[in-house]
């Protein structure tokens, strides 16, 4: 198998639950209750507009948590529409929900992307009072490269850095809660699959060789400490992409520390794509229940 076919395969694998991506240019119709908000302008990366979608209930009688989700892709594509369902599925349990769009590689390199995630954070809190946020909650859900991600936001704090000059830096970045499906936590590694070792480099501009502290500063486990936020982490144990070990390391860091959660393995799980059905209901459970344990919102009636 070629090259570029082959990149192609694991760039599909590796969007994992985007399996499930609605058409680019009309998605789903809102269901009742909900309100959808899509294309806001969340800020600016190196001249290009950044936009989230966003839905949230149609009547909130006071401030409600809010949860961003985060697509996979590498790093390098993806679609925020691709969530349109789980947006509305989060706002009928009475939170506001926003999908964001961010920068890709190899056009723009670490730590854009993680830049962007945050600059998003940043904007609904500016903008709290508007979208009926919560500013003192939010979690944040991704898979694959959107669950490395949603571990940058709950582990960074603002001296932490990577903040970018998006917009709105008064505001902090860091969230409450964290999902993360199949999300790689330490890049410094050496048990990274080869074929992910090619979309590692591809995501930070040097190879393993080449390597000046980039691995090291794009890796969730490198921040996390005390008071963090919680997390709940699901990985397949037949994952081609991102072993399981990375995310048995980050449970025994979050041991150290302290920082709540857990993290279960799927038996013979692989990075998303057998993971429909029942499974994903049961996942899609737990992951509620793990954010309303932390953020507490009320569910639409």
């Amino acid at each position: 198998m070629n090259w570029s076919l082959r990149l192609s395969l694991v760039l599909l694998v590796g969007c994992g639950l985007i399996a499930q991506a609605q058409d680019k240019k009309a998605g789903p119709a809102p269901p009742a209750g909900v309100t959808y908000l899509p294309d806001i302008e969340y800020g600016t990366g190196a001249g290009e507009k950044l936009r989230l979608d966003l839905a949230r209930p149609e009547k909130l009688d006071k401030a409600a948590p809010c949860i961003i989700v985060i697509h996979g892709g590498a790093w390098t594509q993806g679609d925020k529409r691709a969530h349109t369902d789980l947006v509305y599925k989060f706002a009928q349990q009475g939170y506001v929900a926003a999908t964001v769009q961010y920068r890709f590689c190899p056009k723009h390199r670490f730590p854009a992307q993680v830049e962007d995630v945050k600059c998003a954070v940043r904007y609904l809190r500016a903008n709290a009072a508007e979208y009926k946020i919560n500013p003192a909650l939010f979690g944040a859900i991704g898979f694959s490269a959107g669950g490395h991600l949603s571990m940058m936001l709950g582990t960074m704090g603002k001296d932490d850095g990577l903040e970018g000059s998006g917009g709105n830096a008064d505001q902090s970045s860091q969230v409450q809660t964290v999902v993360a499906f199949f999300g790689p936590t330490d890049l410094t590694r050496t048990d990274i699959p080869a074929l992910s070792v090619g979309l590692v480099s591809n995501f930070l501009g040097s190879t393993p060789e080449e390597d000046k502290g980039e691995r090291k500063r794009a890796s969730p486990i490198t921040y996390l400490d005390q008071g963090d936020a919680p997390m709940l982490l699901f990985q397949g144990t037949k994952d081609p992409l991102v072993p399981h070990t990375q995310a048995t390391i980050m449970a025994d860091a979050m041991t150290k520390v302290g920082v709540p959660g857990r993290v279960e393995l799927l038996l013979g799980g692989d990075h998303g794509g057998n993971w429909g059905g029942e499974e994903y209901l049961r996942t899609w459970e737990q992951s509620l229940k793990f954010f309303g344990n932390h953020l507490k919102p009320k569910p639409v009636k």
